[in-house]
């Protein structure tokens, strides 16, 4: 790209690019305010105002985007196509102007203009498109593959409602619809010419075609539209712009003739009710039969779609379709799109014409998939006859598919009938159900785990027996964060001393944090990241002020729980902490407790009663603390409603403690470690997930490691774990439970939280009495260690220095080396 100078615009491939100036944006806002939104500055609303600089920059953005697609199609270049049932991409300006360069520039327009630049950016909704670490994980990759250049698009559904939004009313919580569309979204632009059909149900019979050759006919098949829009994604100053494509459901007809013309005009419009149903809503409750049939719609609407699209692209520039891994890698996140593979399958086949060991190899070599959790849940297992009723096909294929299989299985390990039961697609259970974790393995080249334990517990428990058969196709690439969004957009003064310090290359070169080790000897730089600390925690408490009415002491330790709500990820362990200090301060008012704020966020799923029952529990314990005054500002305890990405940005540069206290063994990774890490904060945990690898890099004495290891857990659960043996050992739980047992925490609603002590006593399936004594012992040590500044804040320091790991820059570079076979 030529520099700009007095006489010449910027320009690439042969294009002449807006100006990248203040004076620029500002006449570009002043122009779409005039002409695309027909306001001026008397009836523009602050929300037009936000519309009309998102225009602006979507103007530079569109010009960078046309470019480098007509590029990938000249060149007819091998791409990247990511499929993800959740992309988490929260809000857009803020980051595009990054991106683009011109943050400081359009904060100047905004001010000549007289207005507030973080005004206009807090009317834009948050992205309602995942529902937590796996669909923010898909987004920071898709910000890394636009960054590093790499040919790449993004896939997923377009839902009209996105995870809920929650409130809490009286203690509980209430979900409520998240209309993230309801206002206009600038940054999308729907491409109805590009509207594919996605057939469900019909029947399957076999015919002869003119050659001779058996073919499967699928038809009588009720259809849906896909249509759909894209949002681009944009490199960091590389004048690269990508794609996430998104699609929406349509029904092939908008109302029948026949029941509006004989009155019934409700079931007139009910098929394309039903059929829009697919893109209506992130994750339905899959609790009732129902939920579950959209659930599999879903998945299925995502990738017959997406195949459609990269087939109809690859014959533009190709011809055979046995080269497709040549042009084309699809990467699976997690085992939702796996439906992909038997898809892939028909396609070849059936309409193609392809001999099915040739379609074979090409769907091998095309597809990779990514496990990212090692719970039962996450796996998927569809009844046979939910498969037979809406994709009668694609149970042929997987049938075909698992007989093939299991031949090879035999011939490998002759004999071996419980090898066989264990590894077949298919559960012979009641119902027999089809198991799409193991038709993702099958399916696929390669298989990644998303930290080295993770990996591990795959090659060694949940898919040993594919490891012994295929060792060669299991990787591990350990998760990674954008730093462009969670350190130079979520906190911008840590970023600038960072940048004055060593230079802004950390911003592609995460490896360069390194550069700050020295300076955690130096007394003004440590102030200055004190101060910046500081005025992030001052600015959050003013948040907590604003939205919960409860008023924290800054000067607090802030120790932070922030991620969706679950058992396994042990809210509960960091409550009974809590209520331990609380009875401590009870019992001697003047005892010497470090303040601290704890902070919790995060949302349960609908249906999932326990964890919702956990979010009343942390309530009440919050509404009894906080209401103490013999208490005072030395414990309070928050928790921040509706969890999102933009609050994510409010509370991680805050944070000081980091809680990533899972049971070892059930956490495949986390990408939330990795956010507080660069924001300086220190984490407490146990040895799982990416945890191990933080303290790999920062070394022993700066974390806080406690608690039971994988393999102990393993062991002590073979044997008969028995919680109540620890609890008779631990004084302190015992006196816990037994306030919890009183009432104490509900005196209007008694018993209402006998499920949670129920299942601590007799059950804890995820050891919380077991990890209980050693995580306090280690919080006392986090207490001690924080009263001494200099030291804490030096381990804040090495914490952000080794944190280059942790880039999805370096982990999108090991997909592209050992899995895609892409050079960057």
């Amino acid at each position: 790209m030529k520099k700009s100078t007095a006489n010449s615009l910027p320009t690439i491939f042969n294009r002449v690019y807006k100006d990248m100036t203040k004076d620029g944006l500002r006449l570009s806002f002043v122009a779409n305010r005039e002409y695309t939104l027909a306001k001026d500055r008397y009836t523009a609303t602050t929300f037009d105002d936000y519309l009309a600089l998102s225009f602006a920059i979507r103007d530079r953005i569109v010009e960078r985007w046309i470019a480098t697609q007509e590029r990938y199609h000249d060149e007819n270049v091998k791409r990247v196509y990511y499929f993800s049932l959740e992309f988490l991409i929260g809000r857009l300006l803020g980051t595009n102007m990054i991106n683009l360069g011109l943050f400081s520039e359009a904060e100047e327009a905004a001010k000549d203009l007289g207005l507030n630049l973080e005004e206009l950016r807090e009317c834009e909704s948050d992205a309602g498109l995942g529902n937590g670490g796996l669909g923010r994980l898909a987004a920071c990759f898709l910000d890394s593959m636009a960054t590093l250049g790499m040919p790449a698009q993004g896939y997923g559904i377009r839902y009209e409602y996105g995870i809920f939004n929650q409130k809490i009313i009286n203690g509980y919580q209430v979900e409520f619809p998240d209309e993230w569309l309801r206002k206009e979204n600038p940054w999308e632009f729907p491409r109805q010419e590009y509207t594919v059909k996605v057939r469900f149900g019909g029947r399957v019979f076999m015919s002869n075609d003119p050659d001779g050759r058996l073919r499967a006919n699928w038809v009588d098949t009720d259809d849906v539209l896909a249509m759909p829009f894209d949002i681009p994604i944009v490199g960091y100053k590389n004048n690269v712009v990508n794609t996430l494509r998104l699609w929406s459901a349509r029904a092939s007809e908008e109302f029948d003739f026949s029941y509006f013309n004989s009155g019934d005009y409700e079931r007139a419009v009910y098929d394309k009710v039903l059929t829009e149903n697919i893109s209506k809503v992130l994750y339905p409750n899959d609790n009732v039969s129902q939920g579950r049939e959209l659930r599999l719609k879903q998945e299925y609407f995502l990738t017959s779609a997406s195949l459609s699209d990269i087939i109809r692209r690859f014959k533009m520039e190709n011809k055979d379709l046995k080269n497709l891994p040549d042009k084309a890698a699809i990467q699976l996140n997690d085992t939702h799109p796996s439906i992909a593979i038997p898809e892939l399958m028909r396609r070849l086949v059936d309409e193609e014409g392809m001999e099915w060991d040739d379609a074979w190899d090409v769907t091998i070599k095309t597809f990779a998939y990514t496990n990212h959790t090692i719970m039962p849940e996450a796996l998927e297992c569809w009844p046979v006859s939910l498969f037979e009723r809406l994709l009668p096909r694609h149970l042929q294929i997987i049938y075909e598919i698992n007989l093939r299989f299991l031949k090879e299985v035999s011939s490998r390990f002759p004999g071996d009938n419980d090898r066989l039961r264990r590894m077949s697609l298919i559960e012979e259970s009641n119902p027999k159900k089809v198991r799409m974790g193991n038709l993702a393995v099958v399916g696929s080249h390669a298989i990644n785990g998303v930290s080295e334990l993770h990996t591990r517990l795959l090659k060694t428990i949940l898919f040993k027996d594919f490891y012994e058969l295929w060792p060669e196709r299991f990787k591990n690439i350990t998760n990674g964060i954008t730093q462009r969004r969670w350190l130079q957009k979520a906190n911008p003064d840590l970023s600038a001393i960072i940048t004055d310090a060593i230079g802004d290359k950390w911003a592609t070169n995460l490896y360069e944090l390194k550069k700050l080790l020295p300076l955690k000897e130096d007394a003004s730089f440590r102030e200055r990241w004190q101060r910046v600390k500081l005025d992030n925690k001052k600015n959050l408490a003013q948040y907590i002020k604003k939205t919960t009415g409860v008023e924290i002491n800054p000067y607090s330790l802030f120790d932070v729980q922030i991620k969706r709500l679950h058992e396994y990820k042990r809210q509960l362990l960091f409550s009974l902490y809590i209520i331990s200090q609380y009875l401590k301060l009870k019992k001697n008012p003047s005892a010497a407790i470090l303040p601290r704020t704890f902070i919790f966020s995060g949302k349960a799923a609908p249906g999932y009663f326990t964890a919702k029952l956990i979010i009343k529990f942390i309530t009440s314990l919050a509404d009894v603390i906080n209401n103490d005054k013999e208490v005072g500002d030395r414990l309070k305890v928050v928790f921040l409603e509706n969890y999102r990405v933009s609050l994510a940005e409010k509370i991680f540069p805050a944070s000081e403690l980091s809680e990533q206290i899972s049971t070892a063994g059930t956490e495949a990774s986390g990408t939330g470690c990795m956010k507080f890490m660069i924001n300086g904060a220190l984490t407490i945990g146990t040895l799982d997930g990416a945890n191990i690898e933080i303290a790999e890099e920062v070394g022993k004495d700066n974390i806080f490691i406690f608690g039971l290891k994988a393999d102990e857990i393993i062991k002590i659960r073979s044997r008969g774990y028995n919680p109540m043996a620890y609890i008779e050992a631990s004084p302190a739980l015992r006196e816990i439970l037994n306030l919890i047992k009183s009432n104490f925490l509900s005196p209007v609603e008694f018993g209402l939280f006998d499920p949670i002590i129920n299942n601590l006593m007799y059950t804890d399936y995820f050891f919380v009495c077991a990890d209980f004594d050693s995580y306090c012992a280690m919080q006392d040590t986090v207490s001690k260690q924080y009263v001494n500044k200099t030291e804490w804040t030096k381990k804040s320091i090495i914490n952000v220095a080794k944190s280059g790991k942790f880039s999805s820059d370096r982990a999108v570079r090991e997909y592209a080396k050992t899995i895609w076979d892409m050079k960057i």
